[in-house]
This record gives structure tokens, C-alpha cells and sequence, in this order.
């Protein structure tokens, strides 16, 4: 594993914070614009799609505020490792980094395809 200095650990966790962050804000937008669109005439399927979409936002936002916290929590213990033990840090730190980085790259995936998908229903509706 290469060892990365912990400023760069820092900066690291700060943009994906900030990248949950815009997340949060832009699927909390999506779920009104859900709800808005709940209030047309809808067929039966789309209403299936709608309940489906409406699912999918709730969920997601838990998994944005959930990994949100864990980088939050891994930034901790690097602070306090560094403080610590006069700078370094442990292996398992740079490993938990390498898993929230898998993780943060496989939620913003499927961010991505929740986006795309939605993003159809609601032009096939207008």
C-alpha cells in the first residue's frame, strides 16, 4: 500500500463531504420534485415507478448520511493518531481510507444510475 501523507488523507475526506453534501441537496430537491409530480393523474405504472423512485431517494439519502458519518468519524481518528503518535499513522487507518474510498466510488455509481433513471421518469411524464 503507498503511504499518503495525512494532509492529503484530509483533503481527501473533505471533498467527498462536500460531494455528499451536494448529493443530500440535490436528491432532497429530486424527492420534491417526486412529490409534486405525485400530485398528476398518473397510470397505474407510473405510479408503480413513482413509489419505486420515492423508495430508491429515501434510501440513498440514508446510505449519503451514513457514509458522511463514517468519513467524518475516519477523519477523527486520523486527527487524533496524528496527535497521538507524533504523526503516524497506523495501517488500518490507511486501509479503513482505502475501504471509504471504495465505498464512496460505488455509492456515487449508483447515485449516478438513481439520477439517470430518474431523470427518464420524469421526462416520460411530460
Amino acid at each position: 500500500m503507498v503511504q499518503t501523507d495525512v494532509p492529503q488523507l484530509s483533503r481527501e475526506c473533505s471533498g467527498w463531504r462536500e460531494a455528499l453534501r451536494s448529493y443530500r441537496d440535490e436528491f432532497n430537491q429530486m424527492k420534491n420534485q417526486l412529490q409534486q409530480v405525485a400530485g398528476n393523474a398518473l397510470s397505474k405504472e407510473h405510479l408503480t415507478d413513482l413509489e419505486r423512485f420515492q423508495n430508491q431517494l429515501h434510501i440513498q439519502l440514508i446510505n449519503i448520511h451514513d457514509l458522511k458519518q463514517s468519513v467524518k468519524n475516519h477523519e477523527k481518528k486520523v486527527q487524533f493518531e496524528v496527535s497521538a503518535k507524533s504523526g503516524q499513522l497506523s495501517e488500518d487507518t490507511y486501509a479503513d481510507h482505502e475501504h471509504l474510498y471504495d465505498e464512496y466510488q460505488y455509492l456515487e455509481h449508483t447515485l449516478e444510475d438513481l439520477r439517470n433513471g430518474l431523470n427518464k421518469y420524469v421526462s416520460s411524464l411530460q
